[in-house]
């Protein structure tokens, strides 16, 4: 499909009806005991999540996202009691996430703020208890970047770092969809069990399902394993209210890729599994900075970034292997041990997949990104296979169920 046919396809196509009950609201109390539905070859089936590592041939190698959600909702109050949130998205200045965590004075986030209306001016403060003591931790508007508000924020304690502000004073986010407060289990159970590089605002989801055990006997039975990193935004849940795709402006998300992940994605001869959305997106992404590197080697890092539209437009297409040699020459010439990038792809029926074979994932909200995802991966064939898993009693969103879905050979959509 030609970009012109693609971004006016009608969101409308896209539509389910999910019911309120569906959506699963916590998760099963084992991880690994919730139900896979599996597809591939047009045939539809079910299994355990904890059988997964039987399922899959001996040659797969999975893709984690090794993102961890942070606490990015502080919840500050007037003088007069008005309370404002302030929800952290991406840091600003520094723009670098660890970076910005190993602050000790001050630093610079963009935000979404709630209740902004009661607070026009003036600088807000929090005290915070922590471990050494308590801090004063305050918050002052710096400028609005259209639905996004820059925030300075500094303390009175150089003994603390932001990351550790956070983790004293801020709340984990959970989907809206769940139209619940944040739980104290919610810490354990909204984190993938491999999380480590902080930095999302929301978990992917699809990791979820992993325990321990079963990542042991992925091991066993010699199935290889690597992670990427792509720090999940806000945006991941705001579906496209637009008639079609068009209109609808993706979020960037940053992504970081290790060289020696590149180089096992480049040598690997056998099934690319990808866990969530965000593997793939980030894994996809690989191939349009890699294609940029093969036509400019001299592109400065601000210049490695994957624009919403940019997989559709009509430019020479290069193998992929070479947009991931392209990558490494790259890291080689800089010195670089990892690939870092910000990547706004939007990936929608008509796009081509250069990467991965299977994706597992759950099931995803009607007429959002994710489901155009799932769409593109598996042709017009998410229908039966979402009406399958309302029919059979599947969990819906992020605390529900999954699926391991083999990709379409064919392209999603003619």
């Amino acid at each position: 499909m030609k970009k012109e046919e693609i971004v006016h396809l009608p969101m409308s196509r896209f539509h389910y009806d999910l019911p309120d009950e569906k959506i699963a609201r916590y998760p099963l109390p084992q991880r690994d005991a919730s139900r896979l539905l599996l597809y591939g070859e047009g045939e539809i089936g079910s299994a355990t999540f904890g059988d997964l590592p039987d399922l899959l041939p001996e040659d797969s190698l999975l893709l984690f996202n090794n993102t961890r959600v942070i606490h990015a909702r502080l919840l500050f109050r007037k003088p007069g009691g008005a309370q404002v949130e302030i929800f952290c998205l991406t840091p600003s200045r520094p723009a670098d996430y660890a970076i910005s965590f190993q602050q000790r004075h001050s630093c610079s986030w963009y935000c979404m703020t709630g209740n902004a209306r009661r607070w026009r001016e003036g600088v807000l403060v929090m005290t915070v208890p922590t471990d050494l003591g308590v801090v004063a931790l305050q918050a002052e508007r710096v400028a609005h970047h259209g639905s996004e508000t820059e925030i300075r924020f500094s303390w009175d304690d150089d003994r603390i770092t932001f990351s550790e502000l956070l983790d004293a004073a801020g709340k984990l986010p959970i989907p809206p969809y769940l139209n619940r407060p944040t739980e104290e289990k919610d810490e354990v159970t909204y984190q993938t069990v491999y999380s480590r590089i902080e930095g999302s605002v929301a978990a992917p989801t699809a990791g979820l399902h992993f325990t321990q055990e079963v990542m042991e006997r992925l091991q066993v039975r010699g199935i290889q394993t690597d992670e990427v990193t792509l720090h999940v935004g806000a945006g991941t849940f705001r579906p496209v209210k637009s008639e079609t795709i068009a209109d609808h402006e993706m979020h960037t998300e940053f992504i970081s890729v290790e060289r020696e992940t590149i180089e096992a994605l480049l040598h690997h001869q056998g099934k690319l599994i990808v866990v969530g959305t965000t593997s793939l997106r980030t894994v996809e992404s690989l191939y349009y900075i890699g294609r940029k590197l093969y036509d400019h080697p001299d592109l400065l890092p601000h210049q490695l970034t994957v624009g919403q539209w940019e997989p559709y437009e009509e430019v020479m297409e290069i193998a992929p292997a070479d947009a991931l040699r392209s990558i490494l020459s790259y890291l080689e010439r800089t010195g670089e041990k990892r690939l870092m990038a910000d990547t706004q792809i939007i990936i929608a029926p008509g796009y081509r997949f250069h990467y991965p074979d299977a994706l597992i994932t759950n099931f995803h909200q009607p007429q959002s990104t994710l489901l155009l995802l799932v769409a593109a991966f598996v042709g017009e064939e998410w229908k039966r296979i979402y009406d399958c898993a309302l029919q059979e009693g599947f969990r819906f969103l992020s605390y529900g169920d999954s699926s391991l879905l083999w990709k379409k050979m064919k392209e999603a959509c003619k």
